[in-house]
């Protein structure tokens, strides 16, 4: 056995992890595919995420300072019964048949603001769990469980909605019960470190390092509009329903099919990490993303669209690496929690805000449209990005380069 799962405190916290990361990914499918059967419309879809998306904006400067200067397990814990009692909400409503699009508009509201103070308080939980010596593998085990669990966890709650919305939710709220109750016997030791007044220059000092790093700039808004513009997660419902006409096990099966590429390629850097000419790998990565995009788009069989989606994750997955290793090696120590923050915005932006984006279009356009229009505008920010930031380009390694 490994050392690291000898240390039965980071056990407990890991099943902590796969519960709760379970129970978000069964509730994506069943609200995903509910939303669409009670509206049959592609902006409600978006809004969705769009609903997710706003707290954690509002939120992102907030919520690191909380994760500073109040106990982190407690925070998870709170915020992981609020969720649960969320997804308790979506439960009552299907079984007293008031369940509407507004009522998953208003859970999808909360659902963001729990997830906003519990991500931050949750990954500074972590080093104070294993020695500093094992804390990379106990990172990476955190990882793969996470990708294990996008994966199955679609597929799970795919097979569980056969059984009812009701049985889904019931299913996601016992996990985030479980999740809670784990984090709340975990034995962690919390003691504020500083009670220095916060100022906002100093909460804004995250944004005010990226706009001054090139490298960092360029990585981090090359993959937000790459994702923004290519991403049609939020579409797979209707893709599923009305295109490909299977039901909910073939959304899960989509949803999980990204997953499954972003893993594989993820045990392949890790056997083969990248060493040179990262820069042009990073844009070749993205501009594959977009033409995998423009696949799924035009395919009408769920084999082709899962090789795509395949293809798609595992192009993400080389961006993804790169820019999370260049923005914390140019990134000095003392400005890591803020640039980490900031660049959390990034990442929300791409991923909940191009859910709504990718419903406006699919609104105004058609679904098929709105997917293949936005793989080619991922494929022209790439040539876009490639003009504005040349040093990006050129860059060889990941370690930052001597100037």
């Amino acid at each position: 056995m490994s050392p690291l799962f000898k240390n039965h405190n980071f056990v407990h916290y890991w099943i902590g992890q796969i519960a709760s990361s379970f129970a978000f990914q069964m509730l994506s499918v069943g609200v995903g595919w509910q939303m669409y059967d009670l509206t049959n419309s592609p902006l409600a879809l978006g809004l969705v995420g769009l609903s997710q998306f706003l707290p954690q904006l509002l939120l992102t400067l907030v919520v690191g300072h909380v994760a500073d200067r109040y106990n982190r397990r407690l925070i998870c814990v709170c915020t992981r019964f609020a969720m649960a009692l969320t997804v308790g909400i979506l439960a009552f409503g299907n079984i007293t048949d008031t369940i509407s699009a507004n009522m998953i508009y208003f859970c999808a509201a909360m659902l963001g603001t729990a997830r906003a103070f519990e991500m931050p308080a949750n990954q500074a939980i972590l080093p104070n769990l294993v020695p500093s010596e094992m804390l990379s593998r106990a990172m990476s085990a955190i990882a793969s469980a996470r990708e294990i669990c996008v994966i199955a966890g679609p597929a799970l709650g795919g097979l569980i909605y056969i059984l009812g919305p009701t049985t889904l939710y019931i299913s996601s709220m016992s996990c985030f019960f479980v999740a809670c109750g784990i984090m709340f016997f975990l034995r962690y030791n919390f003691s504020i470190k500083s009670k220095t007044p916060i100022s906002l220059d100093h909460l804004l000092g995250g944004f005010s390092f990226i706009h001054g790093n090139k490298v960092i700039l360029g990585s981090v808004s090359l993959d937000m509009f790459a994702v923004l513009l290519g991403g049609a997660t939020a579409l797979l419902p209707i893709v599923a329903k009305d295109i490909l006409h299977t039901g909910p096990w073939g959304l899960g099966l989509l949803r999980c099919a990204p997953a499954l590429g972003a893993l594989l390629m993820s045990i392949y850097l890790a056997r083969r990490p990248l060493e040179h000419s990262v820069g042009k790998i990073m844009f070749a990565a993205v501009a594959v993303f977009g033409v995998a995009t423009i696949l799924f788009g035009l395919s009408e069989s769920l084999f082709l669209s899962m090789f795509a989606l395949v293809l798609l994750g595992a192009s993400d997955m080389i961006s993804v690496v790169i820019r999370s290793t260049l923005v914390q090696l140019e990134t000095p120590d003392e400005m890591r929690g803020r640039v980490s923050a900031a660049n959390s915005v990034f990442i929300g932006s791409s991923n909940q805000l191009g859910e709504f984006e990718s419903g406006v279009t699919a609104a105004w356009f058609g679904v098929v449209p709105a997917i293949v229009i936005g793989g080619v505008g991922t494929i022209a920010i790439v040539g876009i990005w490639m003009y504005l930031f040349p040093h990006l380009v050129q860059r060889n390694q990941l370690e930052k380069a001597n100037d």
